[in-house]
């Protein structure tokens, strides 16, 4: 499947800028009016579940994420290619972007559940040395559910992860994803509130979402968000607080993460839009923010895992 080129992203400008308007995203700052033009590659290829957010409707056309990516895009004043075809994942073929996008899921080495081209043998690789070598990388909702951890079969999903063996892709995200349980609201806090585009989330206001319980945190984490688990029902939940929105250097790269994003209507939420531009901005070095470890003092029980089986 080809990618959605300049001329497609052109042609998509009317039908998006209702959506952005919708959503409430802010112009770009003044102090961003000088940066160099930058090129997000949107990859939403579902070797895994694939999200109603990211399918594409009939006769290929863009999807709930696609279209409000290239709405923002062009209020932004960056640059847009999506694509569900993994054939891009080579050195060259990265070469083009400033940043990449992921709300993937599975074994994306596969042709998977929609059947779309796979990376390459090399593309993982490539992935990772992208990032490590400068590319920003911004990942939403079950881009944690993506490349998992190889355990021996009948591994308990909560058994400690052996020293070395973490998937190499989650290493760089910050995470990996366990379960989820049924959707409920619960409350987000919000730890840094100075991060690009997070202080607008309402202190203490319960968001109904689809909440992923992750495991595996990079200790190096600078935690935005944490999902606080008190009164939430389920087993997945019940843990303490821990995070749901990120930002982390992995080598030269910036990477930015947020759980959020499995419903269709938080694609029209000024305050979810505003958390994601931020991250994309920070992620391509467009605005900077101080980043410090605080995985400790944001999420002291993060370790602590549900007890769920396998």
């Amino acid at each position: 499947m080809a990618p959605l080129d300049r001329r497609r992203f052109l042609s998509q400008l009317a039908a998006a800028a209702a959506v952005s308007a919708v959503a409430g995203v802010r112009p770009a700052a003044a102090g961003l009016a000088a940066a160099p033009r930058r090129r997000l590659l949107c990859f939403t290829k579902s070797a895994g579940w694939e999200h109603s957010v990211v399918k594409r409707e009939a006769g290929d056309a863009p999807s709930l994420v696609e279209r409000t990516l290239t709405a923002m895009a062009a209020r932004e004043g960056f640059d847009v290619v999506c694509t569900k075809d993994g054939g891009v994942f080579t050195p060259e073929g990265l070469r083009a972007y400033d940043a990449l996008f992921f709300f993937t899921t599975g074994d994306l080495t596969t042709p998977g559940t929609d059947g779309q081209p796979p990376m390459p043998p090399a593309g993982k690789q490539a992935l990772l040395d992208a990032v490590r070598d400068g590319k920003g990388f911004v990942g939403v909702h079950s881009a944690t559910d993506t490349f998992h951890t190889r355990r021996a079969p009948g591994t308990p999903a909560t058994a400690p992860t052996a020293a070395g063996t973490l998937d190499p892709y989650l290493a760089m995200l910050g995470a990996e994803f366990i379960i989820h349980g049924a959707q409920q609201a619960a409350p987000v806090r919000t730890v840094d509130a100075a991060f690009p585009g997070a202080g607008d989330f309402a202190a203490g206001v319960p968001r109904m979402g689809e909440w992923y319980s992750l495991r595996d945190f990079a200790p190096d984490l600078h935690v935005v968000q944490v999902l606080e688990t008190a009164g939430m029902t389920g087993a997945p939940y019940s843990r303490g607080p821990y995070p749901v929105t990120w930002a982390r250097r992995h080598g030269a790269g910036r990477v930015f993460y947020t759980a959020l994003g499995h419903r269709e209507e938080e694609w029209a939420d000024p305050a979810f839009l505003g958390l994601l531009r931020g991250g994309i901005r920070w992620a391509v070095g467009d605005v900077a923010a101080a980043t410090p470890p605080n995985l400790a003092a944001a999420a002291p029980h993060s370790a602590d895992l549900p007890p769920i089986g396998a």
